[in-house]
């Protein structure tokens, strides 16, 4: 029996997650929030009251279990992905988190190795750990490529059961050509996830690995609505592959898994999905218009196809990221040493950012190339 003030250290947990902590980025409410990669451009009066009224319709029957196969969203996610995909190629879960969950349940475990090429996603080796499966990871080159020489080496040495390649990356925002993720798929031992959580935001974004899955039965093609359909508080994720990954996944999924306010929304998001990523070439020129500024401001800056930049190098990180904060904008202390990361805002909320970090750096903010927003350039 344990005592009714034991603390967490004195629960009987498995052994590694002694001494762990929820994962989760800094929330504060401060006026300029740009440090989870969120869409800042909600969408229209109209979408959302088209949301509501699907959340009216759900709620007539909410005493039913929703559609444990969301059929429906799927199939729509499988009309936006296009390539021919149907829906019994598809599977959505409660955003690209659980999808990955999904898959190391279904193809890691004990026995098993994940390889992933870091720096990277910080929640890859939290899904490894949360499912028993060994992490290995490969450096990425000084410029945050891929080194397919080391790949090679940890593929014959590790024959892992599951490789994951954030493309774009995250932190670091830089994409790999699609003929070396088909190089990678092709001498994988085992299943290969593409993450392109971030690839609407990319300037290839039609370079997707989703054209590979005719060829590739090992491949994966992972994505989510949080972030080019601004969908984050919708929380949907999904994946493509073959029909027998697909049934993999519904072997391991737990039993109505999206509720049916959450496929109801989705639905809507996708029904209007030209306009729910209306923002995102307006998104992708603040990106550019930003990492100039950013130069002009005297840092360094990685160049980025997502919706987001990492910028430095600052002896204290840390000590740049609280000033930033106690001025009221938060960005993300995340990635290689020296840099932080800032996702794309608003044009308002990148002028007050570049503004802050200026007088940080002793820099006037004016010096940061404030380019001509007047409509014929937008």
């Amino acid at each position: 029996m344990l005592p009714p003030e034991i603390t967490l250290a004195g629960l009987p947990l498995r052994p590694g997650l002694a001494g762990q902590r929820p994962y989760g980025a800094p929330q504060f409410d401060v006026p300029v929030r740009l440090n989870v990669n969120e869409n800042p451009y909600p969408p229209s009066a109209a979408i959302a009251q088209e949301m509501a009224e699907a959340v009216k319709r759900a709620a007539a029957s909410v005493n039913r279990y929703p559609d444990r196969e969301a059929v429906g969203l799927r199939s729509k996610l499988a009309r936006y992905l296009g390539h021919g995909l149907l829906f019994d190629q598809v599977w959505a879960a409660n955003g690209s988190n659980e999808v990955m969950v999904q898959i190391l349940q279904a193809f890691g475990g004990p026995g098993r190795r994940l390889l992933t090429f870091t720096p990277t996603y910080s929640m890859y080796p939290e899904y490894a750990r949360d499912t028993y499966t060994e992490l290995v990871s490969v450096p990425r080159r000084a410029d945050y490529s891929l080194d397919l020489p080391a790949a090679w080496e940890a593929l014959e040495l590790f024959q892992p059961s599951v490789v994951i390649i954030a493309n774009p990356n995250n932190p670091t925002g830089s994409s790999a050509p699609l003929p070396v993720i088909e190089r990678l798929v092709k001498a994988a031992p085992g299943i290969v996830v593409v993450d392109e959580a971030y690839q609407e935001f990319s300037r290839q974004s039609a370079d997707t690995a989703l054209k590979l899955l005719p060829k590739y039965g090992n491949l994966i093609v992972a994505r989510t609505m949080s972030k080019a359909f601004a969908f984050a508080g919708g929380r949907v994720g999904y994946a493509a592959a073959n029909q027998a990954i697909v049934e993999a996944l519904r072997i391991v999924r737990l039993p109505y898994h999206l509720s049916a306010v959450t496929q109801a929304v989705a639905g809507v998001a996708l029904d209007h999905a030209a306009e729910m990523l209306a923002q995102v070439d307006r998104l992708r020129q603040t990106r550019d218009e930003t990492i100039a500024r950013l130069r002009d401001l005297g840092c360094h800056v990685i160049d980025s196809d997502a919706n987001f930049c990492l910028f430095g190098r600052f002896p204290d990180r840390h000590g740049v990221w609280q000033i930033l904060l106690e001025q009221g904008v938060l960005v993300r202390e995340v990635g290689p040493d020296g840099y932080l990361r800032v996702s794309t805002g608003s044009e308002q909320e990148m002028e007050r950012f570049l503004w802050v970090l200026g007088r940080i750096l002793g820099r006037d903010p004016a010096q940061a190339g404030r380019p001509d927003r007047s409509e014929g350039n937008r």
